[in-house]
């Protein structure tokens, strides 16, 4: 059927329309990786100029009457710190020896303390505006080779030396002790070098002697029921086993044991003697003579600073202070500034991680207290209360 016609006058109603059917947002595109790739590049982009300045400045380096840059070129990579400015000159660089003296206790660089005390005191030797060094001790000593080292590389820069393959020595420079609340055993031996030691009056110092320990798990052994089987080539080719029962170690062992830690126990009264006495014949009456008693006292017992003052093992008693005072002195300086040498970390440090292996990311768990890395079979000059 045909549909009625609309009454006259009304409006016809709007024809609708089909929705209008918006389409789909575009998905938004993620920028974190335009941010990391920025970072990225600005990283590699100062990552260039470090590259580019340390080998301009290798390579452009002039002497501007001193050295500015260590003249190692294999070993710790230092820089210089100012430590006090006194507007002058003149310097004095203050080298710091803490905790157990050991020659196999790496850094991040793969140096150890003797490293380290070596590049700091050719650091020293090398500037020209460094006119004395303060050696400050804070250390119950360590391992007989190393502390001999760091007593050899002290007196090496304290005197005027022939240079190897003929070239020129270098001038020795003053070293003076300043020691801390500890400086006994291999500390007193590294600080019997130095021109002038300080102790304060309750320092602990001397310590003389030498000290061989382990430990005998035989018994240990015998009671969880494992039994050793060794195979040698001669008697003693397992010496200071802790596998064996003492019955079974020969009294010949003993006594050549006992026999190394004498003859090394007479090289540290050597050095002591030797150290003293070249430092009392610069110092003349100022300094302390050894008393003619101090072997009385060299049997491994500690001494307050007052008592080593007394024998003759320190010149003076006071602190850091007086130490700095007493370097002027010797120096004839007015005043200078104190500096000290730190390792420097850069680029290459960063990227030598990844080069390391995996003993050297290893975590350390700090407890507060760090117990001396002792190894069996080694000779100590160490104070162990």
């Amino acid at each position: 059927m045909d549909a009625p016609p609309f009454p006259f006058g009304s409006t016809p109603p709007p024809l609708s329309s089909p929705p209008v059917i918006a389409p789909p947002p575009k998905p938004r595109k993620s920028r974190g990786w335009m941010i990391i790739s920025i970072i990225l590049a600005v990283l590699l982009f100062f990552a260039g100029l470090v590259i580019v300045g340390q080998m301009v400045i290798h390579t452009f380096s002039f002497n501007h009457n001193y050295k500015t840059a260590s003249a190692r070129e294999v070993g710790p990579k230092l820089e210089e710190c100012i430590l006090e400015d006194n507007d002058s000159q003149n310097k004095i660089a203050v080298i710091t020896v803490d905790g157990v003296i050991s020659g196999h206790d790496y850094d991040d660089n793969g140096n150890n303390a003797v490293d380290v005390i070596q590049a700091q005191l050719d650091r020293a030797s090398d500037d020209k505006r460094v006119k004395a060094v303060i050696l400050k001790v804070d250390s119950p000593g360590g391992e007989v080779l190393a502390s001999d080292d760091i007593y050899k590389a002290i007196r090496a820069f304290e005197t005027d030396e022939a240079g190897e393959n003929g070239k020129p020595g270098r001038k020795g420079k003053p070293v003076i002790c300043s020691m801390g609340s500890l400086a006994a055993s291999g500390g007193y031996y590294i600080s019997s070098g130095c021109r002038w030691i300080v102790a304060n009056e309750l320092t602990i110092t001397g310590s003389i002697g030498v000290i061989m320990h382990g430990y005998n798990y035989r018994g240990l052994m015998d009671k969880v029921g494992i039994a050793p089987t060794t195979f040698k080539s001669g008697k003693f080719k397992d010496m200071l086993s802790g596998e064996r029962e003492p019955s079974e170690i020969p009294p010949e062992e003993h006594a050549m044991v006992q026999g190394l830690i004498d003859e090394t126990y007479e090289k540290f009264k050597g050095v002591v003697a030797d150290g003293r006495t070249a430092a009392h014949e610069l110092n003349k009456k100022q300094g302390a003579a050894l008393a003619d008693n101090w072997t009385d006292f060299a049997d491994g017992r500690v001494l307050s600073g007052k008592q080593a003052l007394d024998l003759g093992l320190v010149d003076e008693l006071g602190d850091f202070d007086d130490t700095v005072d007493r370097a002027l002195d010797i120096t004839h300086l007015d005043s200078a500034n104190l500096v000290e040498y730190r390792e420097r970390y850069d680029l290459s440090n960063f990227l030598s991680m990844f080069g390391q292996s995996s003993k050297a990311h290893d975590l350390k768990l700090d407890f507060g207290v760090e117990a001396p890395k002792l190894q069996a079979g080694l000779m100590y000059f160490l104070y162990q209360p």
